[in-house]
């Protein structure tokens, strides 16, 4: 199923895509350290930004529909919220 954010997951992905692939030319190219640091930075930041709009989309749309619509108890809700959260 495709959702609303994804889009902009796969955009936010392909961008710590980018960084990582010039992270690992950077270290063949024996770049400084403090340079290889930011750019893993870039690549933490994205990656997080990332799985925290997915499971917030989550949240807000799935787990949402689906005790809207009846279709879970609310202890199967909680649940399914409480495994998510922890990626958090």
């Amino acid at each position: 199923m495709i959702h609303q954010s994804h889009p902009e997951v796969i955009a936010r992905l392909k961008r710590a895509h980018g960084h990582l692939a010039s992270v690992i030319q950077m270290i063949e190219a024996g770049r400084p350290c403090a340079d290889l640091a930011q750019q893993l930075h870039a690549v933490e930041k994205a990656i997080g930004n990332a799985k925290r709009g997915l499971i917030q989309d989550h949240i807000d749309h799935c787990l949402d529909e689906a005790v809207a619509q009846g279709g879970r108890s609310a202890k199967a809700t909680m649940a399914e919220i409480k495994a998510i959260t922890k990626y958090l």
